[in-house]
């Protein structure tokens, strides 16, 4: 397996730079904006196709580089449910689990340090982002943070893994890089507590000043959406009402990028191909499969996702590769359920 733990000073984050093999695809954790020049070096020298950049909540003391890694890699973006960000590729919920070849991450839903942090396992170790901190706990005192939801995400979820289980958290400020969940539970001041009222109170107490980046990073990091509007421009997105009116007709094909699960969790849409993302560019290439439907039908292709995200990237791609007769479902199979549209259950 490739594992790299990146470090960003000025902020003190962890990055996490994931694979299972050299040429294989690859996952980040906790981008940071003003690192992704050495993310995309890191990937050029261990030859990694980067899939997926992953955010375990909406950070505050840096710009998240989750957008330009999707602009420059075509990768996913990918939070939690809660997330407040405008779009995201791929929304996760508890049990979920995130997966790239080789590779697959348990989606544990732990708020408390904000309500839409996430803390991700993968077998040997957990990715606690600011959740569980190296002999420290994240802050619970903005972006509606619940010390109590704290308490139980570290009690009753996180300390219930096996006392080995390796801790890689989103922060450090001591130089600290890696401990273990036995660790944190005999030597964590903050985790000495006896009672959940007691450890409230301790969170209480902490007076901490905002941190510097919180009025610029924040906001920015609410904002890492695709702009879909040019594709509405351009005539190559179909609104979902629209899209709705066009289900099941003969000069249409609808392609659906979603991964699996996604499909078994939120349903399908009748009559639709299924090709996931990550493959997208090797089925576009001359005798790709779906170049070879759209040449052999002569059918539009109309593809869609979660949220559009993916799906403008995939219109974007089919141009490059010389497939003008290409849109996308603007907002999604989350737009086509809020317009009524009709979706099926495996």
């Amino acid at each position: 397996m490739i594992f790299r733990q990146l470090f960003d000073s000025v902020s003190g984050t962890y990055s996490y730079l994931l694979a299972s093999r050299p040429g294989g695809e690859a996952l980040i954790l906790d981008p940071v904006l003003e690192k992704v020049d050495r993310y995309c070096q890191l990937l050029r020298e261990l030859d990694l196709k980067l899939v997926k950049a992953v955010d375990t909540h909406l950070h505050a003391d840096h710009v998240t580089g989750l957008g330009e890694l999707r602009d420059r890699t075509h990768c996913m973006t990918v939070m939690g449910d809660q997330t407040k960000a405008d779009v995201v590729a791929m929304r996760v919920a508890d049990g979920d689990k995130v997966t790239i070849e080789g590779l697959s991450l348990e989606v544990m839903y732990t708020p408390g340090h904000t309500d839409d942090s996430y803390s991700y396992l993968m077998g040997d170790r957990v990715f606690t982002g600011d959740t569980l901190l190296i002999r420290g706990t994240g802050r619970t005192d903005f972006q509606n943070g619940s010390s109590r939801a704290q308490y139980d995400s570290i009690f009753n979820r996180l300390l219930k893994l096996p006392d080995e289980t390796m801790v890689f958290p989103a922060h450090d400020y001591k130089g600290d890089t890696v401990s273990t969940i036995g660790e944190e539970k005999r030597y964590n001041p903050r985790l000495q507590v006896r009672s959940v009222d007691e450890y409230i109170e301790l969170m209480a107490n902490l007076k901490l000043p905002n941190p510097k980046m919180m009025d610029v990073a924040v906001p920015a990091n609410m904002r890492v959406g695709l702009h879909q509007e040019e594709l509405e421009k351009e005539g190559r997105a179909l609104s979902a009402v629209e899209a709705i009116r066009s289900l099941h007709r003969p000069d249409i094909l609808l392609v659906d990028l979603r991964e699996s699960n996604e499909r078994i969790k939120h349903g399908m849409l009748e009559g639709a191909l299924h090709t996931p993302y990550p493959g997208i560019e090797e089925s576009l290439k001359p005798g790709g499969m779906l170049r070879e439907v759209a040449a052999a039908t002569g059918r539009r292709v109309v593809f869609f996702c979660a949220f559009g995200e993916r799906s403008a990237m995939a219109v974007a791609a089919a141009k490059e590769a010389g497939l003008s007769n290409t849109a996308h479902i603007a907002g999604g199979l989350d737009a086509w359920k809020k317009a009524g549209g009709p979706v099926v259950h495996a």
